[in-house]
């Protein structure tokens, strides 16, 4: 019992972490800028060994089966964490130009095709397990650094879909409905099979 409430608010303090990240990004005017100081989001969550949704369904084939329900209550508690920074910050003066500009990102989100929205979701959790791996194994602490920050960069700057940023920016535009969750399964699947293709391609490789 102790470990999956372990497990839920380090999964919790995650996707408060990736709102907050969120927050910057959506009070920044430039999208450089804006990509750049998302990535205090993941450099916290990496720094701390944080469960995150996104980085830690890239090594389920090294865990097993049995690994899967672990990554479903961390979904979750980034879930509640991603929705309680929203509702924190929607209390705030800020709150109000927050909802507005999530409004405008959800918009996108909403009107787009769910083929659009997975292959998108694959693309971006490409670039995730570079940054996670490239942080975690990478001995040079420039170059482990540069992972991180350019693998974040990437994705956000190519409108590629995270599903815990978008459970943020969903929860602060108050954007909640049965398609709009639908949408964040899809985007969640396709950030899991993105989050497999490094990983297995470099196993079947180191194998021939």
């Amino acid at each position: 019992m102790r470990r999956w409430v372990q497990t839920a608010l380090s999964a919790v303090l995650a996707g408060g972490l990736v709102a907050f990240g969120g927050v910057v990004y959506l009070s920044t005017q430039s999208k450089v800028a804006g990509a750049a100081l998302f990535t205090v989001g993941l450099f916290s969550i990496c720094s701390f060994g944080l469960n995150l949704f996104t980085g830690k369904v890239c090594y389920l084939f090294r865990r097993g089966p049995a690994y899967c329900a672990d990554l479903a209550v961390i979904w979750l508690g980034n879930l509640a964490g991603a929705a309680a920074v929203a509702a924190g910050a929607g209390l705030t003066r800020i709150g109000p130009e927050l909802q507005s500009a999530a409004a405008g990102v959800c918009g996108a989100k909403l009107a787009d095709t769910w083929g659009s929205l997975l292959i998108l979701g694959i693309f971006c959790n490409l670039f995730i397990y570079v940054a996670v791996e490239g942080y975690n194994t990478l001995k040079d602490p420039v170059g482990r650094h540069l992972a991180l920050f350019f693998g974040v960069m990437v994705f956000i700057l190519s409108g590629y879909e995270h599903c815990v940023a978008d459970m943020f920016y969903i929860s602060m535009a108050g954007a909640w409905s049965p398609d709009a969750l639908g949408r964040l399964a899809v985007i969640t699947a396709g950030n899991a099979v993105g989050g497999w293709i490094l990983p297995l391609s470099r196993e079947f490789l180191s194998r021939t």
